[in-house]
């Protein structure tokens, strides 16, 4: 694999690394690959071991996480163990699929796995850590790698509270002293990045809760509890009342998923079930949460005179980029693509268990331009038609190189 390319460096230095034609070609093949066979969190092996035989295929040594899927790989490290102390540089990547259909039509690497998709771009984030570990191992073999890197598959991270606590516990961030990560944004053209630092993601929590009442006949519902109304004001009201009792500007946001109840129009339900999620863009609204949340259901539930039960799952804290992390991003989008490459971006609703790394190291996560230039359908994502022009990958390829070059020069 020749890697004679070199791109300027504003100013300072020359970055060697560029992506080579037949790597970028194997890199779609192999996305399209793993698009094909989606797998969910915690059971990822099929991905597992596409990934880590790609990697000793180029000489190095993954090692399967002791939770059955998921890999680190470590580049640039002579023998078994790193101990030159927290410098590493980490890039991380999500590898688990959905649990939706895949829809897009006439499309030859739709999932083949019946329910499952990968619609959140995982496949993209992926592709590039493999690719950007292969570009770095091969600059290491020609003495070109500045300081060690380490490559993180991680499975789970659609399972809350997210796959990355087992990541963590499993030493993954010893030796390391920062961490990167892209995630796929389709309302962004390929080519190009957004930065943020401060918070670029929100929190998200999981709520399930049950309702239950003797039931009746719908002629007589004065007579028991009428669990579809209190079902239906829990739906309405919960969010409005907890609307009032945090500060409008910590963007706290309960949205419903599924709503259950009842098998006959005549019949008045004895059991309900609800499910959804609390998202918040301030840390300090998401510590105070769960108290506030579940008294706003109990006081809605009682006063309709049904019983309830809450189990209010503790999900994941925001992203917050660390502005020196976020410098390095963006000096080595610059050093590849140009300033006019990086683009301001918004802290979103969305979640994302990389936060949880950020608790240890700092870090920053960039979102990644998949949309196809000129395209007016945004395929968004956590939807069965999401796809992305498969560009992007040489873009973060490029951008994890780079970082990981400038990282070494500082």
């Amino acid at each position: 694999m020749s890697l004679e390319s070199e791109v300027d460096l504003p100013g300072e230095a020359v970055l060697p690394g560029a992506l080579p034609d037949a790597l970028r070609a194997e890199l779609i093949a192999f996305r399209r690959d793993m698009h094909m066979h989606p797998e969910l969190g915690n059971q990822e092996f099929r991905t597992t071991a596409a990934i880590k035989e790609r990697l000793e295929r180029a000489g190095l040594k993954p090692r399967v996480l002791a939770v059955g899927t998921g890999l680190v790989c470590d580049i640039g490290v002579e023998g078994e163990q790193w101990d030159g102390g927290p410098s590493m540089l980490a890039l991380r990547a999500d590898i688990d699929g959905l649990p939706i259909p895949d829809t897009k039509a006439d499309c030859p690497y739709r999932s083949t796995v019946p329910d499952r998709a990968h619609a959140c771009g995982h496949d993209v984030h992926t592709t590039v850590v493999l690719g950007a570990g292969l570009v770095l191992a091969e600059l290491h073999k020609q003495g070109l790698l500045p300081r060690p890197v380490r490559l993180i598959f991680q499975p789970a991270e659609e399972v809350l509270p997210g796959g990355a606590a087992d990541v963590i516990k499993c030493g993954a961030l010893e030796g390391v002293g920062a961490i990167i990560a892209v995630h796929c944004d389709p309302r962004v053209d390929a080519g190009y990045v957004g930065l943020r630092e401060g918070p670029i993601t929100s929190a998200c929590d999981r709520l399930e809760i049950s309702l239950d009442g003797p039931g009746g006949h719908t002629a007589r519902p004065h007579l028991t509890t009428d669990l579809v109304t209190a079902a239906a004001r829990v739906v309405t009201d919960v969010p409005a009342l907890v609307g009032r009792r945090f500060d409008s500007r910590s963007g706290l946001a309960i949205t419903w998923g599924r709503v259950e109840s009842g098998h006959a129009p005549n019949v008045i339900p004895q059991h309900a079930e609800l499910s959804g999620t609390v998202r918040c863009l301030d840390i300090e609204a998401w510590r105070q949460a769960p108290d506030v949340v579940v008294a706003a259901i109990d006081e809605i539930a009682n006063l309709h005179r049904a019983k309830s039960e809450i189990n209010y799952v503790r999900g994941v804290p925001p992203v917050v980029n660390e502005p020196g992390v976020t410098e390095l991003l963006r000096d080595a989008m610059i050093a590849r693509r140009g300033v006019d490459s990086v683009l301001g971006t918004e802290q979103s609703l969305g979640g994302e268990d990389f936060s949880w790394y950020l608790e240890h190291v700092p870090g920053a996560m960039a979102r990644l331009g998949v949309r196809t230039p000129g395209e007016r359908h945004v395929r968004d994502l956590h939807q069965g038609d999401f796809d992305v022009d498969e560009s992007a990958i040489t873009v973060g390829v490029e951008l994890f190189t780079a970082a990981a070059l400038v990282n070494g020069l500082r």
